[in-house]
């Protein structure tokens, strides 16, 4: 952990009641945790916040995320360093640019949108439109070729009509996020959008969500079926859930692959062959290096 709490205020979110006002650690303490991860053997880090690339915004210690990011790839050992989770309004291009420096930075990145609609995401609170997100994403995409990105949305907040639901939709089809966490509204006591009157049905907040459900399914298949064919390298987590005789692990775009191999695996990283899909994973075959 690298920042707790968070000052954005989105209309949903009861984490500013509950965790408090951001609050980012001293660099050098997180520094010196990572090196003694990496003394124990760990090669890969992930670095958390509620809002994780406003990191260093209110301290006075002058160190930004980017630059924090270059600071955790000089300790050696660490071979695989990711964040989350982000803010959109809150990516800057140091960040952008620091995809396309830093070779240890994983090629992916959790970037809630939570609605493809700018009329809903000003009702929000959230701080950027549709355009300016769509913004963001081509400029990773131009930092970064490849680029794993996954998503968070909500459907069936107050006031959002067929219309603004149709634009999420459309935002999910042109950024063809490779998975998503999506949710329908559900009011939290505390928050601005429980005081909200024009509220969604239940019964059209499900259908929403699984109509989004049912899209990003299907671009996450095809998003992992082409795939297939390439070789990638794998961090070994351990046993595969699917099969004794396999073990788990993720690319550096975060997707998981499955394939043949023992536990004593755990913590190596591997080059491996894509061999096949599903819309949650990959299988692969190691190949020789």
């Amino acid at each position: 952990t690298i920042q707790k709490g968070c000052d954005n205020r989105c209309a949903y979110c009861i984490v500013p009641e509950t965790r408090g006002a951001e609050v980012s650690r001293p660099p050098m303490e997180i520094v010196s945790e990572v090196e003694a991860l990496a003394a124990r053997g760990v090669k890969e880090v992930t670095l958390l916040g509620q809002n994780v690339n406003a990191y260093g915004r209110k301290a006075r210690f002058g160190m930004t995320f980017p630059e924090l990011l270059h600071r955790v790839t000089e300790v050696d050992g660490i071979e695989r360093i990711r964040f989350t989770t982000s803010h959109p309004r809150d990516l800057s291009s140091e960040l952008v640019q620091a995809y396309a420096e830093l070779p240890k930075l994983c090629p992916h990145i959790h970037l809630p949108i939570q609605s493809g609609s700018s009329r809903i995401l000003a009702r929000m609170g959230r701080g950027y439109t549709r355009e300016t997100y769509l913004e963001r994403v081509a400029a990773l995409r131009s930092a970064v070729a490849g680029i794993g990105i996954t998503t968070d949305f909500i459907v069936g907040f107050p006031g959002e009509t067929e219309r603004d639901f149709e634009e999420t939709l459309s935002v999910l089809e042109e950024v063809r996020f490779d998975a998503s966490f999506s949710f329908a509204f559900s009011p939290r006591p505390g928050t601005r959008a429980a005081r909200e009157k024009e509220n969604v049905s239940p019964a059209e907040r499900t259908r929403r969500l699984a109509r989004l459900q049912a899209v990003q399914r299907a671009i996450s298949e095809e998003n992992n079926r082409r795939q297939v064919g390439l070789r990638t390298v794998v961090l070994v987590d351990g046993p595969s859930r699917q099969s004794q005789r396999e073990v788990a692990g993720r690319t550096p775009e975060n997707r998981t692959v499955n394939f043949a191999g023992s536990p004593n695996l755990a913590g190596r990283i591997l080059p491996v062959r894509i061999i096949g899909s599903s819309v949650n994973s990959l299988r692969g075959e190691p190949i020789s290096s």
